[in-house]
């Protein structure tokens, strides 16, 4: 019997590393399996594009890696208000809910009255607000109760005649209101005004990057963006006298001040 040999055989394996990171091995062939495709390299995403500013201004989206330089101006102009807007507050206590009612109604009319002789054809006025609330007592122990009724009508008053201010509130305390709540001075068109404060503050703007693209020297290119933000301030009130009451003769004088009407605007530049 001859004696048997054994003869060692090597199997290698080659392992391929592809350009995208992900390795696939592959075994001897024998004739009886097909290849394996090699997946479809991966493509880079662009990154998103820039959002617009805030009032969408602008040519469009800015390029990736589009040097800039952006800058904050501020303009403001004072105008003299040419409207008053006097909210006034009739209120009434009285033990039950229609008592209340019934008085506050009562003394309203009454207010309205004097507010339409003083006023004339020079404004206008509507019902601003009303409220009926129970009044409640506060005891250290047990639960609040009902202890009234308080009933609020407030009158809006609107006015171009700036000078029947002071006397619209003491027709209208004499009457029987009891509460200012509040007096503003507006513009009726405020269009000029914005558009020379956004003037002011694109000159602003302008200046500025001009200044810092010299100090860095640097050259500015085109506007790619700008945006504008727009508020209006009313002036300090200025009042010589308090509120007449009731039973006073005295008339309250009354002056607004100037409109502040105040402009921000934003510009971006490309640098060449």
């Amino acid at each position: 019997m001859l004696p048997v040999r054994l003869i060692p055989v090597t199997l290698v394996m080659v392992i391929v590393v592809s350009s995208y990171g992900r390795a696939q091995m592959q075994a001897p062939s024998h004739g009886s399996s097909p290849p394996v495709p090699a997946p479809a390299p991966m493509r880079p995403v662009p990154p998103p594009p820039w959002p617009p500013g805030p009032n969408g201004a602008g040519p469009g989206p800015i390029s990736p890696g589009t040097r800039i330089i952006q800058v904050n101006g501020n303009g403001e102009i004072q105008a003299a208000p040419d409207l008053a807007t006097i909210e006034i507050a009739i209120e009434t206590h009285a033990a039950s809910a229609d008592h209340a009612a019934g008085l506050n109604g009562a003394l309203a009319e009454k207010v309205r009255d004097a507010l339409m002789s003083k006023l004339g054809d020079k404004g206008r006025m509507w019902t601003g607000g009303y409220s009926l609330s129970p009044e409640y007592s506060e005891p250290r122990e047990g639960k609040p109760t009902v202890t009234g009724y308080t009933a609020e009508n407030s009158i809006t008053v609107q006015t171009g005649e700036l000078g029947l201010v002071g006397p619209v509130i003491d027709a209208a305390i004499g009457a029987g209101a009891n509460r200012i709540s509040s007096l503003n001075y507006t513009l009726r068109a405020d269009s000029k005004a914005r558009s020379e404060a956004i003037a002011k503050a694109a000159h602003d703007a302008q200046t500025q990057a001009a200044a810092l693209a010299n100090a860095l020297g640097l050259k500015l290119g085109p506007v790619i963006r700008a945006s504008t933000q727009l508020e209006v301030r009313p002036g300090p009130l200025a009042r010589y006298a308090g509120v007449a009451s009731m039973a006073s003769a005295v008339q309250t004088p009354v002056a607004g001040g100037e409109i502040t009407v105040p402009a921000t605007v934003s510009l971006t530049y490309s640098i060449e």
